[in-house]
């Protein structure tokens, strides 16, 4: 693996994130088995029930995505280090950044065709397509050829043409633009961008400060139902900006913060000679696969004793194999899977707290476990991808995880508007109508908006905030 050039094993990692991610949104509500939705919104009602412990591959989506932008943190902030760039300058990007993603939060939700109707007609599938487009001349990467004068008239004719198209804006309950409506997702994403990248900045060099805001942050989680300063401070919601963003979503960094350290690993290691697929690299990966399958396997069946005892031996199999770590290669992957394994075992020791493992509300080994599984999995993609030089069946989720925002904004404000327009939704829909059926439109349409991501990413066309 040549660390000169990006991990592609990380952009599949964010890849598969990003589209398990579509496609949990697109399968039919109601209708099919537990397991193929969040753990605490079981069909057939879909009624938030927080007693239920456990997880689901749905679960795992969210997470493996933050910790993807975590470990890619490092990467780029230094770059601008290493180009001379002053921490003004760069703290001005981390902001503009985390502004960026704040904004594309708020435009994202107004031009999704149901926001605007029950029943979207033309016009709101024209409204979104424009919407859509809008997105490429704001945020899109420019070509290095144009001139100045060039980018900044395509930006301007962007952020104009927006500007238009919400003041044109209007919900199916009457109301027009709102900075209140916003994709939760984002506006966690734009949150723990801004704080996470300001942790690794002035902690790149002193992992235990790092190590120590998890630490105080933890301390603030446990005490937060309790009375004093810490609950005041993790319930903290800024009257009148609780648009922009909450303390409470800093809980998220529990993940940001392992996803740095994965990052570091990377630059620690960037300067390896190409390395070469080993035998017992090939069985770490499987048993990185495997662990996210026994997570999920035995969380979900409340087989916590045998789950816990089943990763206890894959993980004394996987550092056995990599135990005689001589190249840069090895060292990296021994140091990534490690620390996986340390993670994981945090995570699955505080499983009893909370009433055992929940995405919502988190529970604090759910950070852990699935911060565990990301850099296991990981682990596998290097070796299969980035070692392995096997780009045949990746390479949708190399480029998805390129241009992750295409992918996002485009299941609900492209794909739906064309094939509405076109009548070719009502044919698929016809044919679909059973829960299966309907799960493989889901399919179709998640593999259609990736589609359209990559062959974005393969021509240097990124949506970039």
């Amino acid at each position: 693996m040549n660390t000169n050039e990006r991990s592609l094993g990380l952009d599949a990692l964010r890849g598969i994130a990003i589209i398990l991610m579509v496609f949990s949104s697109r399968i039919p509500f109601g209708v099919l088995p537990d397991w193929m939705y969040h753990a605490q919104v079981p069909p057939p009602a879909h009624v938030f029930n927080p007693a239920i412990p456990g997880i689901t591959w749905v679960d795992l989506v969210f997470p493996f995505f933050l910790f993807s932008m975590g470990a890619a943190m490092p990467l780029a902030l230094q770059a601008k280090l290493a180009r001379g760039d002053t921490y003004a300058s760069i703290a001005w990007w981390i902001v503009k950044r985390g502004a960026l993603l704040l904004f594309f939060a708020i435009y994202v939700k107004h031009i999704q065709p149901h926001v605007m109707a029950a029943s979207p007609g033309i016009s709101e599938w024209l409204f979104a397509l424009a919407g859509f487009a809008l997105l490429f001349p704001m945020l899109s990467t420019l070509p290095r050829h144009w001139s100045r004068n060039a980018q900044i008239a395509t930006r301007v004719i962007g952020w104009a043409g927006t500007i238009a198209l919400l003041y044109f804006f209007r919900a199916k309950d009457g109301s027009g633009f709102a900075v209140t409506r916003s994709d939760i997702i984002i506006l966690v994403l734009a949150n723990v961008a801004v704080t996470g990248s300001f942790i690794w900045l002035f902690t790149r060099n002193k992992l235990d400060w790092r190590i120590g805001i998890l630490a105080f942050l933890l301390a603030l989680r446990l005490t937060q139902s309790l009375p004093g300063w810490g609950q005041w401070t993790w319930n903290l919601v800024p009257k009148d900006w609780a648009w922009i963003g909450t303390v409470y979503f800093q809980q998220y960094l529990f993940i940001i913060i392992p996803g740095t350290i994965a990052g570091d690993m990377l630059l620690r290691y960037r300067s390896m000679a190409d390395g070469k697929v080993q035998a017992n690299f090939v069985i770490a990966a499987w048993i990185g696969v495997a662990m996210c399958v026994l997570m999920l396997v035995g969380m979900k069946a409340r087989l916590v004793i045998e789950t816990t005892l089943a990763a206890m031996t894959l993980s004394a199999i996987a550092w056995w194999q990599l135990r005689n770590a001589q190249d840069n290669t090895a060292k990296l992957l021994r140091a990534l899977f490690g620390w996986g394994i340390f993670w994981l075992m945090l995570g699955l020791a505080f499983e009893p707290f909370e009433g055992g493992i929940k995405k919502d509300k988190a529970t604090i080994s759910y950070y852990f476990v699935t911060s565990g599984l990301a850099f296991m999995l990981m682990v596998s993609l290097m070796v299969i991808i980035d070692l392995g030089r096997i780009r045949r069946g990746f390479g949708l989720l190399i480029a998805t995880g390129q241009n992750p925002l295409v992918a996002y904004a485009g299941v609900q404000s492209l794909v739906p508007p064309v094939l509405g327009i076109t009548g070719i939704a009502g044919v698929i829909e016809k044919f679909t109508a059973t829960p299966w059926l309907g799960a493989v439109r889901g399919g179709f349409y998640t593999w259609l908006v990736a589609a359209a991501g990559a062959f974005l990413a393969r021509r240097g066309i990124l949506l970039k905030t």
